[in-house]
């Protein structure tokens, strides 16, 4: 198993603070993975990058949600109840 760089740990580290420990143990394991895929020894900071871009957090997530919360399926819906009640009167 390919083992963090001072660099790579200290970058998780600050994940782990502003994330989740949670998340940042799943960092790590995928970080490993994309280091193993590319035959690397050390699991270096652009693996974290190419993870962290890949897999989002719930802070992220939630943020991403609200941003585009219109161009969901779900808000079309609610138009189309609007639109069904307005017919109703």
């Amino acid at each position: 198993v390919p083992r963090p760089s001072q660099d790579a740990l200290t970058l998780l580290t600050k994940i782990g603070v502003e994330t989740s420990l949670r998340y940042a143990i799943q960092m790590i394991i995928a970080s490993a993975l994309v280091c193993a895929k590319r035959k690397g020894v050390e699991v270096e900071v652009e693996d974290i990058k190419k993870v962290y871009s890949l897999f989002v957090d719930v802070k992220r997530s939630t943020q991403f949600l609200v941003e585009y919360q219109n161009e969901f399926l779900f808000s079309e819906m609610q138009d189309n109840d609007a639109d069904m009640t307005d017919a109703r009167t």
